[in-house]
């Protein structure tokens, strides 16, 4: 593995363990070299995943950028890491477990609404603002009275459910 600080090729792995949902190995490493400690994630990948946007155009699935799209979404949000890892790796079990290695970026749009949803509502609002690229405040009220109407469905479900 490649140092980030000096991008020597000879670190070695000094402790090895799952991570809280059992879907990766969290691996600490140093670098032989500049001493650098890092952490590497090993994960298993079902199929190679590969993403058609809406121009047509084919890009290669990439774990992280769905991850830093979702951090900026949750940041200054009391959204706990583990949560949102949590997220993320479901959104790329639900993709791998389509069957086809062929993924509409629509649908990867869709699957980390859903899961900003049932994570936090105002990351869910940012990530919505981009993702359906707003152009006015009208557009902020649609999918806040969309949350509302959720929020009011879920409620009455509860209330089905006590009574």
């Amino acid at each position: 593995m490649k140092c980030p600080y000096c991008s020597a090729d000879n670190s070695q792995v000094k402790d090895s363990r799952p991570t809280e949902d059992a879907s990766a190995i969290r691996r600490r490493r140093i670098c032989g070299d500049c001493g650098g400690r890092f952490t590497t994630f090993e994960r298993v990948q079902l199929r190679e995943l590969t993403v058609v946007k809406r121009s047509g155009k084919r890009v290669p699935f990439d774990r992280d950028k769905v991850a830093r799209s979702v951090q900026i979404a949750v940041r200054k949000r009391a959204v706990e890491p583990e949560r949102v890892e949590r997220m993320v790796s479901g959104v790329v079990r639900q993709l791998e477990g389509r069957g086809e290695s062929d993924v509409p970026s629509e649908e990867v749009g869709l699957l980390i609404m859903d899961g900003l949803k049932a994570l936090d509502d105002v990351a869910y609002v940012r990530f919505a603002s981009v993702y359906r690229n707003f152009r006015e405040a009208k557009d902020f009220e649609a999918v806040l009275d969309e949350l509302s109407s959720d929020e009011a469905d879920l409620n009455s479900v509860k209330a089905d459910e006590d009574a």
